[in-house]
C-alpha cells in the first residue's frame, strides 16, 4: 500500500482541549511534531505546562491557556487571547471531557450532571461557533470532537449524563452540513478504549455500586486493564490524518481509530433516508 503523505502544519494553529493529560495531550503532542503552533487548554496548570515541555522538547511551539471549561464564560476569554496576541485558530480538538454522575437517573445530582453537558457538549459548541467563521473565510480547517461508542450503544443504567452528552455532541453533525465543500470539515471520533484518568475514576466510582447496574461498567473497566486498553497515539493518528488535504470530503463522520480494542458500530454514513416534503410537490394550505 502507498505510504500516506503526513501533512505540513507549519502554517497552522491549534486549538487543543483536554492538553494537560492523556488523550488530548498525545494529541497536541503529534499536532506540534507536524509543525503546528498548538494552544493547549485546560483546568491544570502542572498538567498544561508538563505537555508543553515535551512539545518544546521535540522543537515544537506551544501555548498555555489555563482555564475551567465548565464555565461557559471561558470560551470568549479564550478567543480574546487567541485573536489579540495569536490569530485565529485552524483547527479545534475538543478532547475534554469528563463522565460525570455514576448513578441512576432519579438519584444523580443535577448540578454534576449538568456540569458534564457543559463540558462534553456546550463548550465544543461555543469554541466551534467560535472559531468556525475564521476557518470560512480562509477556505481551511478541521473541527474534531472527542465523542464515545457509549453514544452509539443501547442506552443502560447509571450513565445518562455522559451518553446524552455524547449523542449530542454527535448530533453536531448538523454543523457539518453547513460547511459541506467549505474547505472546513468537522468529525467525530471514538478515540478508543484508552487508560486515562476517567477510566480509573469510573472503575473506582462502579466499584462502589452493589448489584447488577454497575456489572457492565466493572466488566468494562476490567477489560480495559486485562488489555492494556488502546494507544492514545492511535487518536492521535487518527485526527492527524484528518488534517491531510485529501481528508477534506470526510465531514459530518463517526470514524474510528485503526485496530481498535471494540470493533467499529454503525453509525451513519451517506444520508439514506427520504424526507416527504423533498419526494413531490405539495400544496400550500391555507389557514
Amino acid at each position: 500500500m502507498p505510504k500516506i503523505q503526513k501533512p505540513d502544519l507549519t502554517s497552522r494553529i491549534a486549538l487543543v482541549t483536554g492538553a494537560s493529560r492523556g488523550l488530548g495531550r498525545a494529541t497536541a503532542q503529534t499536532l506540534a511534531a507536524h509543525g503546528a503552533q498548538v494552544v493547549l487548554v485546560a483546568r491544570s496548570q502542572q498538567g498544561l505546562e508538563e505537555t508543553a515541555r515535551l512539545i518544546s522538547s521535540q522543537g515544537g511551539r506551544a501555548v498555555v491557556i489555563q482555564t475551567d471549561l465548565s464555565d461557559l464564560n471561558a470560551v470568549a476569554a479564550i478567543q480574546d487571547r487567541l485573536e489579540t496576541d495569536l490569530g485565529k485558530p485552524d483547527i479545534l480538538i475538543n478532547a475534554a471531557g469528563m463522565f460525570g454522575p455514576i448513578d441512576f437517573f432519579k438519584d444523580a445530582d443535577p448540578q454534576s450532571w449538568l456540569e458534564t453537558m457543559r463540558v462534553n457538549t456546550l463548550t465544543p459548541y461555543l469554541l466551534s461557533r467560535a472559531f468556525v467563521g475564521g476557518m470560512l473565510e480562509r477556505g481551511w480547517g478541521r473541527i474534531v470532537n472527542f465523542s464515545s461508542a457509549a453514544s452509539l450503544h443501547t442506552p443502560g443504567a447509571l450513565n445518562s449524563a455522559y451518553g446524552t452528552s455524547k449523542v449530542a455532541l454527535n448530533q453536531m453533525r448538523h454543523l457539518a452540513a453547513e460547511l459541506e465543500g467549505s474547505g472546513v470539515t468537522a468529525n467525530v471520533i471514538h478515540p478508543g478504549e484508552v487508560k486515562t484518568e476517567m477510566w480509573a475514576e469510573i472503575r473506582h466510582n462502579v466499584n462502589q455500586i452493589e448489584g447488577a447496574a454497575g456489572a457492565s461498567y466493572r466488566n468494562w473497566a476490567a477489560w480495559v486493564a486485562e488489555t492494556g486498553g488502546d494507544d492514545p497515539q492511535k487518536a492521535a493518528d487518527l485526527v492527524l490524518n484528518l488534517m491531510r488535504n485529501e481528508a477534506a470530503s470526510l465531514n459530518g463522520r463517526f470514524l474510528w481509530i485503526e485496530d481498535g480494542l471494540q470493533a467499529p458500530i454503525p453509525s451513519w454514513g451517506d444520508p439514506l433516508e427520504t424526507l416527504p416534503w423533498q419526494t413531490k410537490p405539495h400544496r400550500k394550505t391555507s389557514s
